[in-house]
């Protein structure tokens, strides 16, 4: 036999049954690390964080009669001010959830996505929207800012328009 340090090359040789035997070891533990790690995904809850339903949007004195889209792209709603009451619309279609716009020169609400139009104060009056735009929950805080709050809604068809929270009287 030929001697290279040490070992001889018999030794080096590496059988079949040891390369299926470590193998086999391999599969398993990646197996039951698999297994462990779902067992222990588990335990810790899939959560979705939220932006807050209820914020401030300012004083009264900040909004002018007519629409206001200053909340349009943060929150979705428009400030709706008539000369004695302020209320805020959600902007979000009743026919398939799309987001309408305001078009000022016409006087509506005009969904892009089927045609849907509203009137300034959130009544449908043209398109497949089945019902009209709803309102969402105002208040005045302690310091005399509007406070909105969206997890409150109040839907015209259902004559919810006149409850106290559906408007401030101005």
């Amino acid at each position: 036999m030929e001697e290279t340090g040490t070992r001889s090359i018999e030794d080096k040789d590496v059988s079949r049954r040891k390369v299926f035997y470590f193998l086999g070891w391999g599969v398993m533990c990646l197996f039951f690390s698999a297994i462990g790690l779902s067992i222990a995904r588990f335990f810790f809850p899939r959560l979705l964080y939220e932006p807050p339903t209820k914020y401030k949007i300012g004083f009264l004195s900040e909004f002018t009669l007519g629409v206001s889209e200053k909340f349009m792209k943060i929150k979705r709603i428009w400030v709706v001010r008539e000369e004695d009451k302020l209320y805020v619309i959600k902007a979000v279609c009743t026919h398939l959830g799309c987001t309408p716009f305001w078009l000022a020169s016409e006087g509506k609400f005009k969904c892009p996505c089927h045609g849907s139009g509203f009137t300034p104060d959130g009544v449908n009056i043209e398109g497949p929207a089945p019902r009209p735009l709803e309102r969402v929950k105002v208040a005045m805080a302690e310091d005399g800012q509007i406070i909105v709050d969206e997890s409150v809604k109040y839907r015209g068809e259902r004559g919810q328009w006149g409850r106290p929270g559906s408007f401030i009287s101005v």
